[in-house]
């Protein structure tokens, strides 16, 4: 394969790079990118934000800061001020477990859900634009790679601990 034509860069060859390595850094400068346009796209939020939102919305129950950071791949202090901004501009609400107030759960507002709503055709219509030209197989590919690349990343976790 031919990194250098996948490559955003005209600076630097890739030709002798192990594709392991490879993958790391043009996902790496991918998320970058993505982040750089996505942010760009909703005037009220970050892609970050909207992210933590995301994953709000595939809990069953509201979780609890722990249980959203494990789910976002992100440290709870992370996590913490994405929420505490969301919380200030309306879109999530913290409040206290009912079996244990030690805990705080999240849930995505009315203010939250309407702006999930009003923005959801925008969003496929970008999601649509950035998976052009994938295919059925392509997906399954890259995530079963990835998906090898996250329990890799446990067990290296795993070992420091």
């Amino acid at each position: 394969m031919d990194y250098n034509n996948i490559s955003a860069s005209k600076y630097v060859t890739f030709s002798q790079m192990p594709p392991g390595q490879f993958l790391l850094g043009i996902l790496s400068a991918f998320d970058n990118r993505f982040q750089a346009v996505a942010d760009g796209f909703f005037k009220e939020i970050t892609w970050k934000q909207f992210f933590a939102i995301i994953c709000l919305s595939v809990f069953s129950e509201p979780p609890t800061i722990n249980e959203l950071s494990e789910v976002m791949g992100s440290s709870h202090q992370n996590v913490k001020q994405i929420l505490l901004k969301l919380e200030k501009k309306g879109f999530v609400e913290v409040f206290p477990d009912e079996k244990d107030k030690r805990k705080q759960r999240i849930r995505i507002s009315k203010q939250g859900l309407k702006f999930c709503q009003s923005n959801d055709a925008e969003s496929m219509r970008l999601m649509g634009k950035l998976f052009e030209g994938i295919s059925d197989a392509e997906f399954e590919t890259a995530i079963g790679v990835i998906g090898k690349m996250e329990k890799n990343v446990k067990e290296i976790q795993q070992l420091e601990n």
